[in-house]
């Protein structure tokens, strides 16, 4: 199953770099998750009148870098596959991913005009910043003071073992601008984990994940607080049902859109001050 999906995934993929292409006469097949060549060759009559074969070169216009353009037909079997994968092994990142995009148009739609009509969100839309380990300053970030938002996202990354550049690029998303939209989202993903206190285990990513649906309507996210749940041991489904869940459901409601704020110059903001300030509730304390 895992092979299958993985091939339609790629050769889907590339099968949407094609489309602009006139008068081929030979595309060599695609195999498995890779293809041998592409080539496209055009039968033109030289000065003599004698037919020649040309090749001609593969190009396509990229929206931005990694865009791959696809049509409707093959964003519902990526968004198909990738929504299988993503449940069958939710730390499927890259299937996550290929199912935000795939599935997210009219939510980022939204987003993007919310971000529009917001002066800081604006801001964030016209410079384009990315939170990458090439634009933090690590250090400085853990030697801040202990409660300040800086301090506790670097504690976050140390503790759980992760990185900001371990989001994938946006690939199929087929608007520039809403292409930066969701890379926005992903690389303020650990950053809700801190604001939320939230740990990278499932039943953190549960958490995050339904405060993210509420947020933001991606149908991804809304897929991952639905069937998230279905692997939760009972008492911490329990835990989830009883504590987490109507909280992370209320600040959701009651927060800011979290895409409009410019994170980046809240590194000395204590997290009490900056929760207060988009509106999400301090979390619940939770025993073991």
């Amino acid at each position: 199953m895992c092979s299958i999906i993985r091939g339609a995934y790629c050769s889907f993929a590339e099968l949407g770099r094609l489309r602009n292409l006139q008068r081929s006469t030979s595309i060599s097949t695609f195999i498995g998750r890779r293809y041998q060549t592409i080539e496209v060759a055009a039968e033109e009559k030289d000065d003599s009148g004698d037919h020649t074969r040309v090749k001609q070169d593969f190009q396509y216009d990229p929206l931005y870098p990694g865009h791959i353009p696809t049509n409707l037909f093959q964003k519902a079997l990526l968004a198909a596959g990738s929504s299988v994968m993503s449940l069958y092994d939710p730390y499927r990142h890259d299937m996550v991913a290929v199912l935000g995009e795939t599935t997210g148009h009219l939510a980022l739609q939204m987003l993007r005009d919310r971000m529009k009509h917001h002066p800081e969100g604006c801001q964030i839309l016209q410079e384009r910043p990315r939170i990458r380990m090439s634009t933090l300053d690590m250090q400085w970030l853990r030697d801040l003071p202990d409660g300040t938002f800086g301090r506790e996202y670097a504690r976050f990354l140390d503790v759980n073992r992760v990185s900001p550049d371990t989001r994938m690029s946006v690939k199929f998303v087929d608007d520039e601008e809403l292409a930066y939209v969701i890379q926005r989202y992903r690389e303020v993903h650990d950053l809700m984990h801190t604001l939320l206190g939230m740990p990278t285990n499932m039943l953190g990513e549960v958490v995050v994940k339904w405060f993210e649906a509420v947020q933001t309507g991606l149908p991804m996210c809304i897929l991952g607080a639905a069937f998230g749940p279905l692997r939760l041991k009972s008492r911490k489904l329990e835990v989830l049902i009883k504590e987490l869940l109507p909280w992370a459901v209320r600040s959701g409601q009651n927060a800011q859109c979290i895409l409009n704020f410019y994170y980046e110059k809240r590194w000395e903001q204590t997290v009490e001050s900056l929760r207060e300030e988009i509106g999400i509730f301090p979390p619940p304390t939770v025993k073991a």
